[in-house]
């Protein structure tokens, strides 16, 4: 099976599937929309009914194994030298598979700079996605090529981005639509106020999908908000709805249903992912200096891909097989991304002073003269 065809199948309902009633949120807690218990136990809820075959089950949890695999290669190779920096989703699959899934290939996703899931979703080369980090590019895929956008590194600014791009897309009359990502964090930004008013505002057909992983660098949401933060979208005119981030079942129906919403003519929803990173928020940050060890040991018991693997081999949807062949198969993409990294060509150093005036600039022109002359003088010590 590809990792294309989770995507295109119809879904159907499978057989064998045990369904339990939905469970019923602690006093003072907000709903949590969640069709898969962090115990492997598969549950409905009213609103958003799912169902898939095996085939699409034990694709997720491919797509959420590779997934790992690949961003936690990319964390050793920054803490090689390889990287100067890396972003991981550890814990953050299931909320980037699900979302990613319930994509059409005509819609549109504007990222932060951790989607690597949805980026593997869009068939964007894990490789490519290296570069940046590298120092070698910056962003190595062409977004119109997958209809993936370039990794976003000031925060929140691609909120507005889509919807600008969500607003053409209604004037052009097609029945796409857009996903903007965006963390806990960024909702304090104003750009993401902003983006909230003129979705609203003008209809446009876009998703907001905020992974709430509760850390924003050191600062805990309860820092930052009031309300749970799909609350917010009450106040700009447009529903809002939190979603088990760890339960990829959730996020994919969840999505699904907000984008044909936006489709539709119905205007744009705020996704509120309910998770946790489980790691640092990059790798120059340290979290055991302002996170708890016991509320991490909490959150790995909700793990998304040990709660997936128990429904498949409880309900005999995957075997020994599957799970050997997908351990060669992570084995042999984490060689790909090794080699792939190592053999990244250096880019010519005066490379960073092209293209940023079209007509030259003499503030330019001095930096550039005075770099070469800096990169000279190592050829002129090693020559004596």
């Amino acid at each position: 099976m590809t990792v294309e065809s989770t995507a295109a199948r119809k879904p159907r309902r499978s057989s064998g599937k045990r369904t339990g009633t939905r469970k019923t949120p602690a006093a003072g807690q907000p709903e949590l929309v969640q069709l898969l218990t962090p115990e492997g136990e598969r549950v409905e809820h009213p609103d958003y009914l799912i169902d898939l075959t095996s085939d699409e089950l034990r694709g997720l949890y491919r797509d959420m194994v590779l997934t790992r695999r690949f961003d936690g290669e990319a964390t050793a190779l920054q803490r090689q030298g390889e990287l100067g920096l890396w972003a991981s989703l550890l814990g953050q699959e299931a909320a980037q598979i699900g979302s990613g899934r319930a994509l059409r290939d005509d819609d549109y996703v504007f990222p932060t700079y951790r989607e690597h899931g949805v980026a593997w979703c869009r068939g964007v080369d894990p490789t490519n996605l290296l570069g940046m980090f590298r120092g070698v590019n910056h962003g190595g895929w062409d977004p119109n090529s997958n209809n993936f956008h370039l990794y976003t590194i000031v925060i929140g600014s691609q909120t507005l981005h889509g919807v600008g791009y969500a607003m053409g897309v209604a004037k052009d009359g097609a029945d796409s639509a857009v996903i903007a990502y965006f963390g806990d964090g960024a909702s304090s930004q104003g750009d993401v106020a902003e983006a909230f008013t003129f979705s609203a505002v003008y209809n446009a057909p876009i998703v907001f999908f905020c992974q709430n992983n509760q850390w924003a660098i050191s600062e805990p949401t309860e820092k930052q908000t009031r309300v749970p933060l799909y609350q917010r979208a009450q106040g700009y005119g447009f529903p809002g709805v939190r979603v088990d981030g760890n339960d990829v079942l959730a996020c994919l129906a969840v999505t699904r249903a907000a984008l044909e919403r936006a489709r539709s003519g119905q205007g744009p929803m705020l996704v509120e992912a309910f998770t946790y990173r489980m790691g640092a928020h990059t790798t120059s940050d340290d979290p055991t200096r302002y996170r708890a060890e016991d509320e991490r040991v909490e959150w790995e018991a909700k793990d998304p891909i040990l709660r997936l693997r128990t429904y498949l081999e409880k309900e005999g949807f995957a075997d020994a097989s599957f799970f050997a062949e997908l351990e060669k198969e992570s084995d042999a993409l984490a060689k790909r991304v090794r080699e792939a990294v190592r053999a990244m060509p250096d880019p010519e150093p005066m490379a960073m002073f092209e293209h940023i005036y079209a007509d030259g600039h003499a503030l330019v022109d001095e930096e550039r003269a005075r770099f070469a002359a800096y990169q000279a003088s190592f050829a002129d010590a090693e020559g004596n």
